[in-house]
């Protein structure tokens, strides 16, 4: 006999939302009912067997998302809730992880996407265990620094917001300027540590021979000028959560002693005989390759171990300039309250002009574009005019090296005698493009398609004859 189909609710006040979702699940095989309300979710439940699994938006009239998921885990704390939301800051995804959220749905989402999802759910819910609600935090600031609406910092945030709850070292990576701190104090501010003090050291700013002592601290005369007793950084961060920066450019002496640490809790301050004992989380992060710098001797991999326990990447601004315009206006915005004069705005073509862009500076470069502009532009709108010589050049590889690869190439095979080499060409380009946006997307077709401005069917179209060819 065939197993009856697993029941899936979805609750959602709009109806386009639920309609299109709910069909998606039906065509995979599911059993599901529709709501438009938390008051309805709830009746339904008095009357009638809970489902297997249940999917909510946050903002709806009546109780939201967030007091549905709460309810839920204190009547059926067996059935696993995935939260759906297209505000996919940290505090919404923190929020409803805390509340005991299984999962983060970010909306608008690939149907595919939310499907899968599904399944692997109701897989891993098979028996029916238990997850027990992630602890609540009180006091939740609502400003986390982090801006995007780009399919990656979605991605990150739901990352932030699952990882904040689990008591694990974080390696964040990343180009200069990219936010890495911005990161550590999210994944900090929205953990059970967020009372405690956050701590964050450079240890690229801080000279090889003074490191040791910031780090751990020394008692009074352990070296020439210690007249007396230095608390270090872990002692400062105990109960709460490290940030050190640029740990590719930690001496290797002082790694083993890092490694000890992480690995023991337990440390001597310099010139110390006393055990010291802390209870620190440590969030690391660099623009290096630690893998090359463990290949080459400069790094332990017993310490990037320990550190990459969990790692999160964040994108450069020139993968992700959609989000340009939200984040010079949140720049321009505090340079006018800091400045506590009108904000100004960026002009349609000064717009354009940011989006054209390459951002080697990534973000940073983006804030202090703003500042500048909000004490130096004359007017009240950005113009082109005001950003000449105020946006730096681009340091990537300019284009004409592929351009020049590919002539090389071309030159070589024809050289040889070969022909039809067009047609290659065409087909090695489309598939190191379909490849490299699967890549980026995590293998999203729908996603990939759109970033490559070519519809779904075409790229299935293209990568099924790059499998013909193969």
């Amino acid at each position: 006999m065939a197993a009856e189909p697993s029941t899936i609710w979805v609750v959602d006040d709009d109806r386009s939302v639920r309609f299109v979702l709910a069909t998606a699940l039906r065509e995979a095989g599911f059993d599901v009912v529709g709501f438009d309300s938390a008051r309805a979710v709830l009746d339904a439940l008095a009357t009638r067997p809970p489902p297997r699994l249940l999917f909510t938006d946050v903002r709806m009239p009546g109780d939201d998302g967030l007091v549905l998921l709460d309810r839920l885990k204190h009547s059926h704390p067996q059935l696993p809730v995935v939260v759906m939301s297209a505000y996919t800051d940290v505090a919404s995804t923190a929020g409803a992880f805390r509340g005991g959220a299984h999962d983060f749905l970010s909306k608008p989402f690939d149907l595919d996407d939310a499907v899968a999802l599904a399944e692997r759910v109701l897989a891993q819910h098979g028996g029916g265990g238990e997850e027990a609600p992630a602890p609540a935090l009180a006091g939740q600031s609502a400003s986390d620094g982090l801006v995007g609406d780009t399919p990656a910092m979605r991605q990150l945030f739901r990352a932030i917001g699952r990882l904040a709850q689990a008591p694990l070292s974080v390696l964040v990576t990343g180009e200069t300027g990219t936010g890495k701190e911005l990161v550590a104090r999210a994944l900090h501010r929205e953990s059970p540590r967020a009372r405690a003090p956050f701590v964050a050291l450079n240890t690229a700013a801080i000279p090889a021979e003074l490191l040791e002592s910031e780090l751990f601290g020394h008692e009074a005369g352990a070296f020439t000028g210690a007249s007396k007793r230095h608390v270090g950084r872990f002692e400062q961060a105990d109960g709460g959560t490290l940030f050190l920066d640029e740990i590719g450019d930690m001496p290797q002496p002082l790694q083993t002693r890092l490694l000890r640490v992480l690995a023991e809790g337990e440390f001597f301050r310099v010139g110390g005989r006393a055990l010291i004992r802390v209870d620190v989380r440590v969030v690391a992060a660099t623009h290096q390759d630690l893998e090359a710098l463990v290949a080459d001797g400069r790094f332990r991999a017993d310490l990037l171990h320990r550190l990459d326990v969990v790692r999160l990447h964040l994108p450069p601004l020139r993968e992700r300039r959609e989000d340009v315009p939200k984040l010079a206006e949140r720049f321009l915005r505090a340079a006018a309250e800091k400045f506590a004069a009108p904000p100004k705005r960026f002009g349609k073509a000064a717009l354009q002009r940011l989006l054209g862009h390459d951002w080697p500076g990534n973000v940073r470069e983006l804030e202090n574009l703003c500042w500048r502009l909000a004490a130096l532009a004359p007017g009240d709108t950005i113009t082109p005019a005001d950003l000449d010589g105020m946006l730096a050049s681009s340091r990537r590889a300019p284009v004409r090296e592929w351009d020049d690869a590919l002539a090389a190439w071309a030159g070589a095979r024809l050289a040889d005698g070969d022909t039809g080499i067009h047609a290659e060409a065409l087909a090695r380009f489309d598939r190191a493009l379909l490849e490299a946006a699967l890549a980026h997307t995590g293998g999203r077709r729908a996603e990939a398609a759109q970033r490559l401005g070519l519809g779904r069917n075409t790229l299935t179209r293209k990568l099924g004859a790059g499998q013909r060819r193969e």
